[in-house]
């Protein structure tokens, strides 16, 4: 059995930040490249985008101690 300390639960917060993150960049991607005419190109931008933040969410987290 796990147990839990404060920088577990600190980084399943992150990672929870960091999933909402990657879905709100992509339905933003979604949104411009239908606006635009192209949603493909709107599609990998915005998940692009995402994994970018959501790195960048975890990876502030885990550099906090």
């Amino acid at each position: 059995m796990e147990t839990q300390t404060p920088q577990t639960n600190k980084m399943k917060e992150a990672k929870k930040t960091g999933g909402l993150l990657f879905v709100g960049c992509l339905f933003i991607g979604m949104a411009s490249g239908f606006y635009f005419g192209n949603l493909l190109v709107g599609m990998f931008s915005g998940m692009g985008l995402g994994f970018i933040m959501m790195a960048v969410a975890i990876a502030s987290q885990a550099s906090k101690k």
